[in-house]
C-alpha cells in the first residue's frame, strides 16, 4: 500500500457530432475537454475511510474495521482485472446497506457515493486489511449538463485506487508535474471505471469513460469505439443554458419522429453521419497542415448539424438563443448532447481578437448562461506533483 499522497485529474467531454444519430447505430465523434475533475488520496493510520465531494455536498466517513467485517463476496468476480459482469441489482442493494443508502436512493449524491464504495471494496479487498483512506473529488465540471462528469469522477476513482493499492505502479517521476500510465495500465482504469459508470448510469455505452480515461478524440459506432489518431489544437467556448432536460424523453421522441416519418427522418441521420466523417478527415487535415478555410468547413458542419438537430426536434429556445448571440459575433454554434437544453459548443478561430471573445461571453451571461473558454483534445487521466496544481484547485481540494 503506497503511503504518498496521489493526485490525479481526468478530462471530461463533449460530443462534436453525431448526438442522437448515434443512438441509430451512425457515427459520432467525441473529444476531452480541457475542464477537469482532480482527485486528491490521502492515506491515514485513523481507521477511517472519508469521502468528499464539494460539488455535490457529500462528506461521508466509515469505519474500516466495520467495511473489513462485512460480507464483500457479493461483489464477485471483482478481480483485479476489472473484467466484472454489470452490477446486478442484488449486489447494489446490497451496496447500498453497506453504505446506509435507503433503498430507494437514486440521487447523484447517493449514485456517486455508491460508485466510490464498489470501486474502494472490489480494488481494496485484495489488501490484507482495508486502507483508510482521506478521498476529496472537485470538478470544474457542471454535473448533469452531458460533459462526462460522472465519468472523469469514475476514472480518477479508479486511478488512485489502483495506484494507491499498487494494482498499477505511480507513472510519476521525480520533477514531473503530469505524467500518464502505460498503454496496458490504462486499459485497467478504463475496465473499473466503466464499473464505476454502471453503478451511476446502468447501461452506459463506455464513450465517457473511454475518452476521460485516454483523452483525445473518439469515434464511436455500434458499440465500437476507436481513436482519432491526430488532432488539431482547437479552442471552443461551452455553454451551459442551465436548461434541464431528460436525455430518455429526448431519445424516445427522436425515435417515434423516426417512425412517424421514416423516408423523412432516415435520410437526416445519414446526413448527420456524412458530417461526422467530413469532420473528422478536416481534423485529420489540419493536424498536418491547417489553414483558414478549415475553419470555414468547420462552421459550415456545425450549421447543417444544428438545423438538422432542430429538425429531428431536440432543440430549444435557449440554445436557439445561444446560436444568435454567436452569430451576431460572426462565430458559429451548434447544441452538444442531448439538446433539449443542455450544453452548446460555439468555435473560436485563432484569428479572433479577446475583447470580441470577452463581449460575446457577456452577451450569453447576461442571457443566464455559463460559459466557458477551453480546449478539445485534451489530455486523458494524469497524475500530478502537488506544486503543478494552479490555486483555485488547491484550494477547492482543500475545502477553502
Amino acid at each position: 500500500m503506497l503511503s504518498e499522497v496521489l493526485l490525479v485529474s481526468a478530462p471530461g467531454k463533449v460530443i462534436l457530432h453525431g448526438e442522437h444519430a448515434v443512438v441509430h447505430g451512425k457515427i459520432a465523434l467525441a473529444v476531452a475537454l480541457n475542464l477537469r475533475t482532480f482527485l486528491r488520496l490521502q492515506p491515514h493510520s485513523n481507521g477511517k475511510m472519508c469521502l468528499n465531494l464539494p460539488n455535490i455536498g457529500v462528506k461521508r466517513a466509515w469505519d474500516v474495521a466495520r467495511l473489513q467485517l462485512q460480507d464483500t463476496s457479493f461483489l464477485e468476480p471483482g478481480n483485479a482485472t476489472g473484467d466484472a459482469a454489470a452490477p446486478t441489482s442484488e449486489q447494489v442493494e446490497k451496496l447500498k446497506e453497506v453504505a446506509g443508502i435507503p433503498k430507494d436512493g437514486a440521487d447523484p449524491e447517493c449514485l456517486a457515493v455508491l460508485a466510490f464504495l464498489y470501486l474502494y471494496l472490489s480494488i481494496c479487498r485484495k489488501q490484507r486489511t482495508l486502507p483508510s483512506l482521506d478521498i476529496t473529488v472537485w470538478s470544474e465540471l457542471p454535473t448533469g449538463a452531458g460533459l462526462g462528469s460522472s465519468a472523469a469522477y469514475s476514472v480518477c476513482l479508479a486511478a488512485a485506487l489502483l495506484t494507491a493499492c499498487e494494482a498499477i505502479p505511480n507513472p510519476q517521476n521525480n520533477g514531473e508535474s503530469a505524467s500518464r500510465w502505460t498503454m496496458e495500465d490504462l486499459e485497467l482504469i478504463n475496465k473499473w471505471a466503466f464499473q464505476g459508470e454502471r453503478m451511476i448510469h446502468g447501461n452506459p455505452s463506455g464513450v465517457d469513460n473511454t475518452i476521460s480515461t485516454w483523452g483525445g478524440a473518439l469515434r464511436y459506432q455500434q458499440g465500437k469505439i476507436s481513436s482519432i489518431k491526430r488532432l488539431p489544437a482547437l479552442k471552443i467556448l461551452l455553454t451551459n443554458t442551465k436548461v434541464p432536460r431528460s436525455t430518455k424523453a429526448l431519445v424516445a421522441s427522436v425515435r417515434s419522429r423516426l417512425l412517424k416519418f421514416p423516408e423523412i427522418v432516415a435520410p437526416l441521420l445519414t446526413s448527420i453521419n456524412a458530417i461526422s466523417l467530413e469532420c473528422e478527415r478536416t481534423l485529420e487535415e489540419m493536424a498536418s497542415a491547417p489553414a483558414p478555410e478549415h475553419y470555414l468547413v468547420l462552421e459550415e458542419l456545425i450549421d447543417i448539424n444544428q438545423h438538422h438537430l432542430n429538425a429531428l426536434g431536440v432543440g430549444h429556445a435557449s440554445l436557439d438563443q445561444l446560436c444568435q448571440v454567436t452569430m451576431a459575433h460572426g462565430l458559429h454554434s451548434k447544441l452538444t448532447g442531448a439538446g433539449g437544453g443542455g450544453c452548446g459548443i460555439t468555435l473560436l478561430r485563432p484569428d479572433l481578437e479577446q475583447p470580441k471573445v470577452e463581449a460575446m461571453k457577456q452577451a450569453l451571461t447576461s442571457c443566464g448562461f455559463d460559459c466557458w473558454e477551453t480546449r478539445i483534445g485534451a489530455p486523458g487521466i494524469s497524475i500530478h506533483s502537488a506544486a503543478s496544481l494552479d490555486t483555485q484547485v488547491q484550494r477547492a481540494l482543500d475545502g477553502l
